[in-house]
């Protein structure tokens, strides 16, 4: 029998770092540690529990499961402020998840989840904020975007001098517009849908794609379940403008292989070359 070692994939970008693993129905974590962020947390693998936020999109065991492990470990090794985002309808369950789990190993770890719903912003640090957004899923589901808010001085005061914007800031006057950069955006699970309206998704520089299905007799297979199936993606892609998209999700029943050679023939080679999967080999670094 042969084994295999169980390892992450990373992608690094100008930005940031994407380290994860994700196969359909197995597993799903992906860790963006500069961000502090990770989005699902699969089984939680030991790479996750430093992470202070945890965004989970709904409550599929491949995407949550390793939540008591995350807040126990973190507690085991003295790691303060941890958080889990989530659909604010999942919340109650999960805390008696917690309490369950405290029954089992006599002792209930602090935990902390943060209910969300659809456009209500959570700041994870000063001048960076995650925005939930509904996906086309088995609900309570949600995706989520990163985005950098950052104040820009608006043209009228260009050409002042610090004392002169200083004299403004008292006198209340507002010198500045918000200006939000969308970082990364994470669908999670979901079937087709229009994402392209949501700028804080069209305009990421990174979009973490699940693209489950790529064999043209499991359509309905993806129908049925809310996913998306590698037909879907022309129209769903149409109006983004990522500088970078990752397939996450594909099934264990698809080869990578297979699923690059379908892919090359269902896009454009513009749109072609910004994917990668998450999963190619490419991207797991060989021991």
């Amino acid at each position: 029998m042969i084994l295999r070692n169980y390892q992450l994939s990373q992608i690094q970008t100008p930005d940031f770092s994407i380290v994860g693993y994700s196969v359909a129905g197995e597993e799903s974590v992906i860790i963006v540690p500069e961000l502090d962020v990770c989005f699902d947390i699969g089984k939680c693998p030991r790479e996750a529990l430093p992470v202070n936020h945890v965004l989970l999109s709904h409550g599929h065991a491949d995407h949550a499961a390793g939540l008591t492990y995350y807040f126990a470990q973190r507690d085991f090794q003295d790691i303060a402020g941890g958080v889990c985002l989530a659909p604010a309808d999942l919340v109650p369950p999960l805390v008696e998840l917690m309490k369950a789990w405290g029954r089992v190993e006599g002792h209930v770890p602090p935990y902390d989840f943060v209910p969300m719903r659809d456009g209500e912003d959570f700041e994870l640090r000063r001048g960076l904020i995650a925005r939930p957004f509904a996906v086309r899923h088995m609900q309570p589901a949600l995706g989520y975007s990163i985005i950098d808010v950052r104040q820009k001085l608006k043209e009228d005061y260009l050409g002042l001098s610090g004392p002169e914007i200083v004299e403004l800031k008292k006198r209340g006057v507002e010198i500045t517009n918000r200006v939000e950069v969308p970082l990364i955006a994470y669908l999670g699970d979901t079937g087709k849908a229009d994402y392209a309206r949501l700028p804080h998704v069209a305009n990421a520089k990174v979009l973490l794609l699940e693209c489950t299905f790529f064999d043209p007799d499991h359509i309905g297979r993806a129908k049925a379940g809310k996913h998306i199936h590698v037909q879907d993606l022309p129209e769903l892609l149409e109006g983004m403008h990522n500088e970078r998209i990752v397939l996450i999700h594909v099934t264990r029943r698809t080869h990578m292989g297979q699923a690059q050679r379908v892919l090359k023939k269902s896009l454009p080679k513009e749109t072609l070359e910004k994917i990668t999967f998450l999963m190619s080999r490419e991207h797991i670094e060989e021991e």
